[in-house]
């Protein structure tokens, strides 16, 4: 009797699941043990800029406590919940597990303070957006094979990655403008092969974007509580967190706090993905999705929550952006990483002699959007460690360079 092919996971496997079924950008032999998703993970997971990820900002910067989230565990968290997510789906996992792993490859130093300081700094050369750093990271960056630039991922990784939160042209489209750098870049990829930019993305990479969203509003809770900026009784105040709060003390009075934090975000999770997995089977049973490609041309979202969880979801996001992301401490430290960023743009961009080797080489004169384009993704790929520090050894006369 032969051997079962470890790569095929058809049998498990829903009808309207995503298949490997467009290749990669430059054509190379796949793998005899691996699928081509399982193997597009691993190449992220081996990926410098995955590593750096450990050392950025998620909401507090890494030095302020070794318990506190980074991109990294962040970006685990949300690999973690999608991977729950597509199994009960019966979709493909490692899809959406990369897409996880990968959406924040492109964040620059300090999270998005450093992102709003990058895209002011590059405003008239071509701009930044973290998402579409991603696709540049996975696709020029990372140079670790003989035979291509970035990963080589997978058409359906890339597309994942490009479009997790919704179609980037035609009428499906965000309506806002979109800075140069944006379009540039997905033509670029499209050129290759092209993305269908007007369509929604695989079940999956919307799995991982609805993902992001729970990992974020529950560890930002959990974070925001151990740093003293929010309370159990505001959390107690708030839609879906307050009664599953209530219920929580209820089944278990007295508990300590360390615990009924850490209980309270698991029943948050828990209610929330449950949510979005009844809402999603709705959507896809009402609109008779049998194909991968039926996901991707349907006029809305096929994965969702439903419409009374969306609305709470949105409250405890602007309670959080109120409470946390705008406390005085946040803010303090917000305005110095912008600086910190603006200042490192404006000298190498002004004196691109100061770049590292490697850097330096590919600058074209000080001021010009060449050199600010290779100022701009050096900057990007800094850690929150690497860019404080070269701030000191650029500024500060008694530092040695």
């Amino acid at each position: 009797m032969a051997a079962a092919d470890p790569r095929d996971t058809s049998s498990r496997l829903a009808p309207y699941a995503c298949r490997p079924t467009r290749g990669r950008l430059i054509d190379e032999p796949e793998s005899l043990i691996r699928s081509p998703f399982q193997r597009d993970r691993d190449r992220v997971v081996h990926a410098r800029a995955f590593r750096r990820l450990m050392y950025k900002t998620q909401v507090f910067v890494s030095h302020e406590g070794d318990h506190y989230r980074t991109r990294l565990t962040h970006s685990l968290e949300v690999a973690q919940i999608s991977r729950t997510i597509a199994r009960v789906l019966g979709l493909d996992e490692d899809l959406a597990e990369v897409v996880a792993l990968a959406h924040d490859l492109g964040h620059p130093p300090f999270g998005h303070a450093g992102e709003e300081a990058l895209a002011q700094a590059a405003a008239d050369f071509g701009g930044f957006d973290h998402n579409v750093q991603a696709l540049r990271v996975i696709t020029m960056f990372e140079r670790r094979y003989a035979a291509f630039d970035g990963l080589n991922l997978s058409w359906e990784t890339i597309e994942g990655i490009a479009k997790h939160n919704g179609p980037m042209t035609g009428p499906l489209a965000d309506p806002r403008p979109k800075p140069p750098v944006v379009t540039e870049t997905l033509a670029a990829i499209s050129s290759i092969k092209p993305l269908d930019l007007d369509g929604w993305p695989s079940i999956e990479a919307q799995v991982a974007a609805l993902a992001d969203d729970i990992a974020y509003i529950t560890h930002d809770i959990d974070d925001g509580l151990r740093a003293g900026f929010l309370s159990i009784a505001d959390v107690a105040e708030q839609p879906l967190a307050g009664p599953l709060l209530q219920q929580l003390v209820a089944d278990y009075p007295g508990l300590e706090q360390r615990r009924l934090i850490g209980e309270l975000l698991r029943r948050l999770i828990d209610r929330m993905v449950t949510d979005l997995i009844t809402e999603t089977r709705c959507r896809i049973a009402a609109a008779g999705i049998a194909h991968a490609d039926d996901a991707r041309a349907l006029g809305a979202p096929t994965v969702a929550f439903s419409a009374e969880m969306d609305q709470d979801r949105h409250a405890i996001k602007a309670y959080l952006f109120g409470a946390l992301y705008r406390h005085v401490r946040v803010n303090r430290m917000t305005s110095k990483a912008r600086r910190v960023v603006r200042d490192l743009v404006a000298l190498f961009l002004a004196e691109p002699e100061c770049l590292p080797d490697g850097w330096r080489e590919r600058a074209e004169g000080p001021g010009n959007a060449a050199t600010a384009r290779v100022v701009v993704d050096y900057v990007a790929g800094m850690t929150d460690r690497h860019a404080r520090d070269e701030y000191e050894k650029l500024f500060n006369p008694f530092v040695r360079t």
